[in-house]
């Protein structure tokens, strides 16, 4: 009888599930509320200040009363369309990339062995170091922006793939060796499954790189893009744009 009660008493999964939801959303909303009033503060800061007043279009209200306008003239979403297209590649590129040397270095000995080293090093150049050879060695300022973009994404996927796959049981591959499973049904039976959570937070943190290396990599070359925007806009003094 205690039990019943007791049973009857707790909340619902439903009813837990929606809480936890709130609860997110009010505090993913409660920080964009101190983003924004930062940055309305930075703005006001600068439009009272004389030496300052003519970046004063950085503040908020400039910025998304400019909106409509960027939306109507069809400059937002051209854009958007360009970065999204040049972005989507280069992360795609990655992730065929990344996951099958996850793969390796994470099977392998001798291979992670090998390529640890080369490959701590290559990861921390920053990716832009790349622009140089990009330009060279790729026919157009498309490609070379999607190549710097998959230079910077490759690593989160390949190496959170590695850490996937070292944390998995040996015993696992050799039971299924035993039991006759071929190389194809250890990748798709054990691996893949084992794998899949760090994968995707990989391509997570792959994605948020990327962001942050198209926007300085559309400056170069190219006429459309989020960051061909932003540097068209600061040459020509509309900071609201």
């Amino acid at each position: 009888m205690a039990a019943e009660i007791s049973s009857n008493q707790a909340p619902p999964a439903a009813y837990a599930m929606l809480v936890m939801l709130l609860r997110r959303v009010f505090f993913s909303a409660v920080g964009l509320g101190i983003l924004f009033a930062l940055w309305w503060f930075g703005g006001w800061l600068l439009e009272t200040n004389p030496a300052t007043m003519s970046f004063a279009d950085f503040g908020p209200f400039p910025t998304f009363d400019a909106v409509p306008y960027m939306v109507q003239s069809g400059t937002l979403l051209d854009a958007s369309q360009a970065s999204g297209y040049r972005l989507g590649i280069g992360l795609l590129l990655a992730i065929i990339t990344g996951i099958p040397i996850g793969i390796l270095m994470g099977r392998s000995k001798v291979f992670r062995k090998l390529s640890n080293t080369p490959f701590q090093f290559l990861r921390m150049v920053s990716p832009l170091s790349w622009e140089p050879i990009a330009v060279i060695a790729m026919p157009t300022w498309d490609q070379a922006i999607i190549f710097l973009i998959s230079m910077a994404a490759v690593w989160p996927v390949a190496f959170a793939t590695s850490a996937g796959l070292a944390k998995l049981d040996p015993a696992w591959f050799k039971v299924a060796r035993n039991l006759g499973a071929s190389w194809w049904n250890i990748l798709k039976e054990i691996i893949f499954p084992a794998i899949a959570f760090d994968v995707l937070t990989g391509i997570r943190l792959a994605l948020g790189v990327a962001w942050i290396v198209i926007v300085p990599a559309e400056f170069l070359g190219i006429t459309s893009g989020l960051g061909y925007t932003i540097q068209d806009s600061r040459e020509n003094l509309m900071y609201a744009d």
